[in-house]
């Protein structure tokens, strides 16, 4: 096998290795509201569940040239966003929100998606995904980076509502199928929900 030491390397270098070998990674399309009331919205493979107990979520925001991006300001001076699930009914409109736009501009708008009212939270969602989380924000920290400070805003956020499309949910599951996820790779690649298959967990 190849050894590779990550400090003999830079940092695009070891991004490539990472977005490589984590796949599939889920994809979260995030909403949140600036200080002048744009609404916000940036989609996020560094995504994933916390814990159930309350029902959290992280997500890792990265810093450009040491400055903290919209999404984490907005949730740092709110205390909220909304999660949403990336799914094949709205890929292309979420892939559109990546785009660089000023603070002043809604990716909400410009990618042609619905705003829709949250009941937990001032933070409106998105009516095209069929699954969004109301997040409270439980804790921003800042991590990684060199002396020049941090790379990444890690955001741990506390669902305090679920909005699931009616279809999908029976009996407190999630129809997989139905809500046909969408997963990230490296580069331009995402993915479809493969083959699924079973094992039982050793007793």
């Amino acid at each position: 096998m190849i050894s590779i030491n990550p400090e003999q390397q830079t940092e695009r270098d070891n991004y490539k290795l990472l977005i490589g070998s984590v796949i599939p990674r889920p994809v979260a399309l995030v909403t949140t509201m600036s200080s002048e009331g744009v609404l916000n919205a940036a989609p996020f493979s560094y995504f994933n569940i916390v814990t159930a107990d309350p029902p959290m979520v992280s997500l890792a925001v990265q810093r450009k040239n040491g400055a903290s991006k919209d999404t984490a300001r907005n949730a740092a001076a709110t205390g909220t966003f909304v999660v949403h699930i990336a799914d094949e009914a709205y890929i292309r409109e979420l892939n559109h929100t990546a785009a660089p736009l000023p603070p002043e501009k809604s990716e909400v708008e410009a990618a042609g998606l619905t705003p829709i009212a949250s009941e937990a939270i001032a933070v409106p969602g998105v009516a095209e995904a069929k699954i969004r989380m109301e997040c409270v924000l439980e804790r921003s920290i800042p991590l990684g980076g060199k002396e020049q400070g941090p790379s990444v805003d890690l955001l741990i956020g506390r669902v305090v509502r679920f909005h699931i499309e009616e279809e999908l949910y029976e009996s407190g599951r999630i129809d997989p199928h139905g809500l046909q996820p969408i997963s990230r790779l490296a580069g331009n690649s995402y993915a479809r929900l493969g083959d699924i298959f079973e094992l039982e967990r050793p007793k």
